[in-house]
């Protein structure tokens, strides 16, 4: 053990501070408007929510935190919000877990990870945030990685142990945060997102013996593209390809990648590249960046292993990881009701045969189901609906499109589909190569559309695979299995709330559809 003690300047009691939190977010959430707020998803009370943190798996319980602001249903100072479950299909809240209370996080307590030690205790690793000129962004951030631990098992209790990463700002452009850490042979490694002085996006890696005193190793990654200049939220995590080869998955949220085609579309975009890796070496990436998420509303997420401890004990463990639905884009109406934001559904993140990667719902996803109804093969004619449900809140769609036998230049769901003619369109697009999320004919909220494509592979296959999961304001889109998926908000407008299927200037071929009711997970 080393004799390093973290940096710790108290400034406010902490405990007050959480109360006020909790006071901040029962007032909010006191005159809260459910019309679209999430029936299977992840979301506060009241106020505004942002990235995934913490997640993990602790003596039985599954725990999920994420940023809240509780006094506002904007962004603001930072807190950490946190549920837990012990089936990851019914969830509880728990108290507002950590609130900033030191100088060194006086402006946010930014986001961050959960880590299991060698003795199977959880460690909280986060940034704490201040303005540099202690007002506004204007003159740059001030940014640390800090250490906590919990006071007991259940996680809802921390003790602050200070800063154990200080910014070293002659070589960084105010952006320094976002801390990832794990065990491999036997090391404990450290990584999070910076500007460099030069403005170029990086990871940073650092190495512990203690995992109290971190010493800076090397630049992990430095993203080709000069015009990315920050990666927040970074993940790095081993995979397994179908020859048993181990790879790396390097992942991040790249701030300043411009539009290109379809790629890139929203204000900032978070995707992945695949390499390898040496221990306390540079990642060598095999991939050009790939989206995680291909959708409107998708941004900062996390991922855990179920097994925690060092890489050589995780092979039978699942990666599942949560992401943020993020409403960068203005008008965003939910912010009137009281809250805004919420988390996706968890999903399991592997390498699919095609050697790429694949996000699929986690497996206890199918716990939520409350009924089903098979349906089966049918076919849509061009220019023609098919209303498969009359009013659907919270439902799951298993549908599979015949491409042998569809003639359709577009076909495919419209959700949310009202009297007054707003619906969200979710179809598969023979001109474009790929499935889309339309939102054109919405009434409330953002519009326009995005597009996963297919590769050539799955394009002449016979078959299409789409899982959708509607939620009263959003919908989830996996395609073939989560080799893409789509996440967007659907604002509904007023009345029944439709599910149709409908075919343009040809036919849809249907092999298969079976609908779900989903139940709440008890959030409400």
């Amino acid at each position: 053990m080393s004799d390093f003690t973290p940096t710790y300047s108290p400034i406010k009691d902490h405990g007050e501070e959480l109360a006020k939190a909790e006071a901040g977010v029962a007032k909010l959430a006191a005159s809260r408007n459910d019309r679209w707020y999430p029936k299977f998803h992840i979301a506060s009370d009241g106020g505004w929510i942002n990235d995934p943190n913490g997640l993990c798996f602790h003596k039985g319980r599954w725990h999920v935190y994420y940023q809240l602001h509780p006094y506002g249903t904007r962004w603001g100072s930072c807190h950490w919000g946190h549920v837990s479950s012990d089936d990851m299909v019914t969830w509880r809240r728990e108290p507002i877990t950590f609130a900033p209370s030191l100088e060194e996080e006086k402006d946010g307590v930014f986001s961050g990870s959960a880590v299991i030690d060698d003795d199977g205790h959880a460690r909280f690793y986060y940034t704490g945030h201040r303005w540099a000129n202690g007002v506004d962004g204007s003159d740059g951030e001030w940014q640390v990685q800090m250490l906590a631990e919990p006071t007991d098992d259940t996680l809802n209790t921390v003790e602050k142990k200070g800063v154990v990463v200080d910014c070293p700002r002659e070589k960084v452009n105010s952006h320094f945060r976002d801390p990832k850490v794990w065990k491999t042979n036997g090391v404990w490694y450290m990584t999070f997102g910076v500007s460099s002085a030069e403005k170029r996006g990086q990871m940073w890696l650092y190495t512990s013996e203690d995992m109290v005193e971190w010493t800076f190793r090397t630049v992990l990654f430095e993203h080709p593209d000069p015009d990315v200049f920050m990666l927040e939220c970074p993940d790095f995590f081993p995979v397994t390809d179908k020859d048993g080869n181990e790879k790396w998955v390097i992942g991040f949220s790249a701030m300043g990648s411009k539009p290109s085609g379809f790629m890139n579309r929203n204000a900032n975009n978070a995707g992945y590249m695949i390499g390898t890796w040496e221990p306390g070496g540079e990642f060598k990436p095999e991939t050009d960046f790939r989206l995680w998420d291909c959708g409107h509303n998708f941004y900062a997420p996390q991922s855990f292993n179920t097994v925690p401890g060092d890489t050589a004990d995780n092979t039978d463990g699942r990666q599942i990881m949560y992401g943020w639905l993020s409403p960068f884009v203005d008008p965003i109406p939910m912010q009137e009701d009281g809250w805004c934001g919420q988390l996706t559904l968890p999903r399991e993140v592997f390498l699919g045969d095609d050697g790429d990667v694949h996000t699929a719902p986690a497996a206890e996803m199918a716990g939520l189901r409350e009924d089903t109804d098979e349906i089966g093969a049918l076919e849509v004619k061009s220019g023609t609906e098919r209303t498969v449900m009359d009013d659907a809140e919270a439902v799951e769609i298993e549908m599979t499109i015949d491409l042998r036998h569809t003639t359709a230049e577009r076909a495919g769901l419209k959700v949310h589909a009202t009297e007054d003619g707003s619906y969200t369109y979710i179809a598969y697009d023979d001109q474009l190569g790929g499935v889309v999320v339309d939102r054109q004919a919405n009434k409330y909220g953002d519009r326009g559309y995005r597009m996963a494509p297919l590769d050539r592979a799955e394009l002449e296959a016979d078959e299409l695979k789409l899982r959708v999961f509607v939620d009263r304001g959003s919908v989830e889109v996996y395609v073939n299995d989560g080799h893409q998926v789509l996440s967007s908000y659907s604002y509904a407008a007023e009345g029944p709330r439709a599910i149709r299927l409908a075919a343009e200037s040809g036919d849809l071929n249907v092999t298969a559809l079976t609908t779900h009711h989903l139940r709440s997970i008890g959030l409400e």
